[in-house]
Formats: C-alpha cells, sequence, structure tokens
C-alpha cells in the first residue's frame, strides 16, 4: 500500500530550526492491515552501508508507540541488514504498555508519544541501576482529525467544537457549532459517530494536551491521561484501529497520526486556530509549531515542552513528538552496545534522511544535536 499523499518538508523551510535530515512520524499500528507504508524503499542498501555497529550483537528488545512503528521497522530493516547476527524486536503496543515494560526490565527501549511522568522516572530507577529512565526525541508529526461524511470534502473544526464532539457534547453533524464554521458545506442531520483510543496512549493524552490549552472551557479532564477520560463515545485498539473504524464507518470522526490518514485516504479536519486562514494537518504545518518545542528537561533528558496552543500563521498546533526511553546509567552490559549503536544510527543524518520522503515533520536541529551528544554517554 502506498501513501496517497507526501508532505515532504526541506529542512530549508524553517532555516537552521530544523534537521537536515528531517526526523519522521511515521505512524503504525503492530496488528492491522491497514498500517501506513513503509519508505525507504530501494535506499535500504545505500543507507545500510553508512551504518555504524560498533560492537552490536545478539538481540535487543523494545516496546511502546504505535506512531512510531513505521519508523521503527525502517530503522530495523536496515540496521539488521547492516549488522550481522543483531536481532531488533519492536512491539507497537503503544505508549503506556511500552513504558511498564520498561519499568519491569523487560525491554532495553521503550517509544512514547510523551514525556516520562515523574512517577514513573521514579519507577524507572528501580530497572536503571545507579541511573534514570530519560526522554529521548527521535520522531515527531501531526495528529489528524480524520472524518467520513459523504459530500464533505474540506471540513473545519475548532478545538472548543472538536473538544465538545469527542466529549458527546455535539452529537450532530449538522449542529449550529459546526454549521457555523462551514458555511455552504452540506452537513447532515445524522448522528456523530466519534472513536478514540481503547489502548493507553500517547497520542490520547497529546489531544487532551491539546484541549486543555486551546479549549480549557470545553475540556475539564486531566491533561496528563493517556487513557481515554471521557464516558461516551466508541472505542477502538491502536491508531490502526481507531483508523480503520473511521475509514469503514459513514458519519465518523477519530484522531490518528497523520501517515494513517493518508495511507487509508481518509479525509482531514483543518483547524480554525485563530489564524487568517484554517491550518491544514500536514507536515510542513506540524513543523511551524514543533519548532516553537522548548526543553524542559535537564541533563540527559531531553523532555520537550510544545506549543499547542500556538496562532501563529500556518501552525498546525495538534502535534505529537515520540521519544525513546532509555536508562542514562545501569543499562545492561549485555544489551548496551547495540543499543547506543542502534540509537546512533536513528537520531544520525543517515537514519532521518530515508524516512524524509515519507514527509513527516522535522524537529529542531538543537533538540538533534542534544540528543546526539547524548546517546554515546548511555552506560
Amino acid at each position: 500500500m502506498k501513501l496517497s499523499r507526501k508532505n515532504g518538508l526541506r529542512a530549508s523551510a524553517i532555516g537552521a530550526l530544523v534537521v537536515s535530515g528531517a526526523l519522521v512520524l511515521s505512524a503504525c499500528g503492530s496488528d492491522n492491515n491497514s498500517e501506513p507504508a513503509k519508505a525507504g524503499g530501494d535506499k535500504t542498501s545505500a543507507a545500510a552501508s553508512n551504518i555504524k555497529c560498533d560492537g552490536a550483537k545478539g538481540q535487543l528488545l523494545a516496546a511502546g508507540s504505535s506512531a512510531q512503528k513505521g519508523a521503527m521497522d525502517l530503522w530495523v530493516k536496515n540496521f539488521q541488514a547492516a549488522c550481522a547476527g543483531v536481532e531488533i524486536n519492536y512491539q507497537g503496543i503503544g505508549s503506556g504498555g511500552g513504558i511498564t515494560k520498561f519499568n519491569q526490565g523487560q525491554v532495553a527501549l521503550a517509544g512514547s508519544d510523551s514525556a516520562l511522568k515523574e512517577e514513573e522516572v521514579a519507577e524507572s530507577k528501580k530497572v536503571c541501576a545507579g541511573g534514570t529512565g530519560v526522554n529521548l526525541p527521535m520522531v515527531g508529526g501531526p495528529i489528524a482529525i480524520g472524518y467520513k461524511l459523504e459530500g464533505v470534502d474540506n471540513l473545519i473544526l475548532d478545538a472548543p467544537t472538536l473538544a465538545k464532539i469527542f466529549d458527546n457534547k455535539i452529537t450532530k453533524w449538522n449542529d449550529e457549532a459546526i454549521t457555523k464554521l462551514n458555511p455552504g458545506a452540506k452537513l447532515p442531520d445524522s448522528t456523530i459517530q466519534a472513536f478514540h483510543r481503547s489502548d493507553e496512549s500517547g497520542t490520547t493524552q497529546n489531544l487532551g494536551k491539546y484541549f486543555s490549552v486551546a479549549a480549557p472551557a470545553d475540556w475539564k479532564y486531566d491533561p496528563k491521561a493517556k487513557s481515554w477520560p471521557a464516558q461516551k463515545g466508541q472505542a477502538a485498539s491502536g491508531s490502526s484501529g481507531v483508523a480503520s473504524a473511521v475509514k469503514d464507518t459513514e458519519g465518523s470522526i477519530g484522531y490518528f497520526e497523520l501517515s494513517f490518514a493518508n495511507a487509508n485516504k481518509i479525509s482531514t479536519v483543518s483547524l480554525n486556530t485563530g489564524a487568517s486562514a484554517p491550518v491544514a494537518a500536514t507536515s510542513e504545518n506540524a513543523s511551524k509549531a514543533i519548532a516553537a518545542a522548548k526543553v524542559k528537561g535537564t541533563g540527559n533528558d531531553v523532555a520537550l515542552s510544545l506549543d499547542y496552543g500556538t496562532k501563529a500563521e500556518g501552525a498546525y498546533p495538534l502535534i505529537l513528538v515520540t521519544y525513546e526511553i532509555a536508562c542514562d546509567k545501569g543499562n545492561k552490559a549485555e544489551t548496551l552496545p547495540t543499543l547506543k549503536a542502534f540509537l546512533n544510527y536513528t537520531v544520525s543524518d543517515e537514519g532521518q534522511k530515508i524516512l524524509s520522503d515519507a514527509g513527516y515533520a522535522p524537529l529542531p536541529a538543537e533538540i538533534a544535536a542534544k540528543v546526539r551528544a547524548i546517546v554515546p554517554t548511555l552506560s
């Protein structure tokens, strides 16, 4: 299956703020045949030839974010092609599941769409002997609001209206709030079928953070919640499950990473952010919001603070950044060389470039530089 469109963004789009080789969020579920297509193609051999194995050997277990599963698949394919005898097993089970496995010592690496909470950091110290779990941003991109509504190709919504839809306070497609935002659109008098994640998810958490900032009067739930906090709506497992449900259900709406919308040919909502024009869910527009990210972590932790409330022209504020979570100290000796070599590759220019053609949002150059400096110090 091929992506239906490419939203490629070159680093020159935001100058020195972004990495020359774009980091990419290629969202992909772990158990659904509607996964986004893999990027890279015949570039694999060339990319693999430049990888430094640096003593990598044996098996490395990793798990977590389904949003980065597609990116992981590409990286793993290239890394294993370059490093004989190495097996990297990444399970896209969701951010919450990945963090749980990491803090139980079952995996050496976890993927998460949100930074570790304080209690999760404290828990990580039990498995990171003499150290702690740290957040290393690796992949970024937009969270798309996908919908299926016959005859409506360009739907515009704002944060308060979306919050009410997902909280079951707006239940009809021809509700006044929606019609005001879409004059001239043929909106039916039918029930909105809103889908959310059934599993713990960093994507859900980032959506909640966006609502809490952009629509605080209409979203009263804990913005840190990874489990769906509202009482109603329909649930599906993983981003792949939500995308499949939206694709198959007339009158539906749901949230998932942009590549799911592209792969499944699902229409996406443009956001009325208060800028002069509605903002579409594209990698270019998401990167304008990601460029405003600030580092809130200290030391070897590169947790980011995202600006979900930006009204900058062309900035799509409903974004996420996916982290790799690893021990800064106390890694198992048998997996440490493979862990470091693999992360050195994923954050390298080469690791980024193989994903840039898929068209996802780059991270600020200064953030990538911080991660590149930290990975070799893991011990």
